[in-house]
């Protein structure tokens, strides 16, 4: 099978169901293919699923990184969650050093970590949960649990692997 490769970051179960409950109720349902997730990366090549298995292995291998969901972020027409983690950082810097020259543009670009809780909204109605969330903002720590890998399948994904963090 091909298609891309997207690697993301897993949360913690209470931390995903908050999430997951707002995007459920904010995402167009038309639109909503997948579920809540934090992307490190969108589109790695087919060719290299047996390298990003060991490389993911590798990086699970540690204590699990401490994140925050540290704000929201507006997103024209969307909301996310601004998410902040060092290590989580670390992490995703040294995997796209090791394919470096295989990444898109938009993964080479930088990273913005971030879970999407409303897309593909006009920015009126995006700006107006912006406010609504902001209201009752404050900080709050979130649980990663581990590293997962996917294929990109013109919409929904194919889970291909799990790796959970060791430690922490």
């Amino acid at each position: 099978m091909t298609g891309p490769l997207i690697v993301t970051a897993n949360l913690g179960d209470a931390d995903f169901a908050w999430l997951n409950g707002l995007r459920i109720k904010h995402f167009p349902p038309e639109r909503n293919q997948l579920p809540a997730h934090l992307t490190m990366f969108h589109a790695l090549p087919p060719s290299v699923e047996d390298e990003a298995k060991h490389e993911l292995s590798r990086h699970a291998s540690g204590t699990r990184p401490q994140a925050l969901v540290a704000g929201l972020m507006n997103l024209g027409g969307g909301v996310a969650y601004r998410i902040v983690s060092d290590e989580l950082e670390s992490i995703r810097n040294e995997i796209a050093a090791h394919f470096h020259g295989m990444l898109t543009a938009q993964d080479a670009a930088g990273w913005r970590p971030h879970v999407t809780v409303q897309n593909k909204v006009s920015n009126r109605i995006a700006l107006t949960l912006l406010a609504d969330l902001e209201r009752d903002f404050r900080p709050r720590p979130l649980v990663l649990t581990g590293l997962s890998l996917h294929r990109y399948l013109g919409g929904p994904w194919e889970p291909i692997a799990q790796y959970p963090f060791r430690g922490g």
